[in-house]
């Protein structure tokens, strides 16, 4: 028996609808009829008013916004652009309040805990001696994997790696390393026959947009706090790490480097993540607006404003060559903001 067609008495601008339907289906059907009455509360609630008169009725227009922000998610935002401003109250150029803690990792030679808003990245580096290539006998090595664990994202489910996981890693390897900002040849110790390879694992903590942004500056500031252990020759030749036990030991030959130093970093690179919608360019996107607005531009350059990168996975807005122009400005200036937090981190770490 075919189900029936069972009209809302109550409701009579809503058609009918099958009595057991899909949640697909259901809104799919409700939407349309919806639309025209969710955007009237919207626009008289006080949508465009900046409060209400009382506090009775504030809380009211807030309840209606947010039923109105989850329904028609770009209608939302676009309302925002018309003023050019964001719903966090961010002009459409400017980035989020970031800051930057060095040393997090107690049992890493680097460290480094960076927030973009809401997006936290922890990255820590280990140090491990192995025997370089044939091809480079003279340098060492570098690994980079970025993590995103179920806590940082509801949309990350537990077991299944996140999708842009793998991404990130490949986009960070190749950036650190076509960037220069590592010389492999400092991570030499005895050539051909032993050298550093660091290992970078970087952790998202919570991501809510600009993850790779977040993960570079992590670890450039990980690679800045790094201290490179002291090693020595044993008695059969072999590299081997000297620990604070053992440093006062007698050593049947003297330590390849006698104490702890600093990586020397050249030009590190940073980066600004844009997304593109119509004519509007938003910078440092939140996790919400990368969902709605799905073109995004990734810049990234040196300390010395050189171009180290650019990346655009696609999206359906033409990034034409004032638009990339435009990205670029923004991005200087970006880095700009990132430098001085950087070097403000590594002020209060020598002082403590």
């Amino acid at each position: 028996m075919s189900p029936s067609l069972t009209p809302y008495s109550s409701f009579p601008f809503l058609p009918p609808i099958r009595v057991k339907p899909s949640l697909a289906s259901l809104r799919q059907q409700l939407l349309p009829c919806l639309q025209p009455q969710i955007y009237a509360i919207a626009k008289t609630s006080g949508f465009y008013r900046m409060a209400a008169a009382n506090g009775s009725s504030d809380l009211y227009s807030e309840m209606e916004v947010d039923a109105f922000r989850r329904l028609f998610p770009l209608r939302y935002h676009e309302q925002h652009l018309l003023k050019s401003v964001r719903p966090d109250a961010r002009k459409l150029g400017s980035a989020r309040d970031t800051t930057l803690a060095l040393g997090a990792v107690a049992s890493a030679e680097g460290s480094a805990l960076a927030k973009i808003g809401s997006t936290t990245m922890l990255a820590a580096i280990k140090m491990e001696i192995m025997t370089p290539t044939v091809e480079c006998p003279d340098e060492g090595s570098i690994a980079i994997e970025f993590h995103m664990p179920p806590i940082c994202s509801p949309l990350v489910r537990p077991g299944r790696p996140a999708e842009a996981a793998s991404v990130i890693s490949k986009q960070l390897s190749d950036t650190i390393l076509s960037s220069g900002m590592i010389d492999l040849k400092e991570l030499c110790l005895v050539g051909g026959k032993a050298a550093w390879m660091a290992y970078l694992d970087i952790y998202c903590l919570d991501a809510d947009g600009s993850l790779f942004d977040a993960a570079l500056l992590s670890a450039v500031a990980a690679f800045s706090h790094l201290n490179i252990p002291v090693v020595s020759l044993n008695e059969d030749g072999r590299i081997v790490l000297v620990s604070e036990d053992n440093n006062q030991l007698k050593l049947e030959k003297q330590p390849v480097n006698t104490e702890k130093r600093k990586l020397k970093l050249n030009s590190p690179p940073f980066s600004l993540t844009c997304l593109l919608h119509k004519n509007y360019i938003l910078a440092d996107p939140t996790a919400e607006e990368e969902s709605i607005m799905e073109t995004a531009v990734t810049v990234v350059l040196d300390s010395s404003y050189q171009l180290v990168s650019l990346y655009k996975p696609g999206g359906p807005v033409h990034a034409h060559t004032s638009v990339i122009q435009d990205c670029v400005a923004l991005a200087k200036r970006r880095v700009k903001e990132l430098q001085s937090v950087l070097n403000e981190a590594i002020s209060d770490m020598e002082v403590e």
